[in-house]
């Protein structure tokens, strides 16, 4: 179950975040929050994330909480650091397969 949320959670980082030439991925807007537009790619993104939290082992699933809430908070500029919440969804799926292989 871990390896299908693994999966799901690089497609739709690969999809949401990165621009690829060639594939044309439409970004849904759905609402704003502290003048930021809030994606569905990122509301699919934290389903995932949630889903997956739910799942780990309790050590694994404190970091995880941690890293949300660094990502949601990065998100929505809280926290300003360039890429931050790209950084924060790749930590996420490395800590994930480190959880698969532990």
């Amino acid at each position: 179950m871990l390896v299908a949320i693994v999966i799901i959670l690089i497609v739709l980082w690969f999809f949401g975040y990165p621009p690829v030439s060639g594939i044309s991925v439409p970004t849904i807007k759905l609402f704003t929050i502290n003048n930021y537009t809030v994606t569905l790619w990122e509301i699919l993104i934290l389903a995932v994330i949630c889903w997956a939290i739910g799942i780990l082992p309790r050590p694994f699933q404190a970091a995880a909480s941690v890293l949300l809430v660094l990502w949601i908070l990065s998100v929505l500029g809280i926290i300003a650091i360039a890429g931050l919440p790209n950084i924060l969804v790749l930590v996420i799926i490395l800590a994930l397969i480190v959880s698969i292989f532990s």
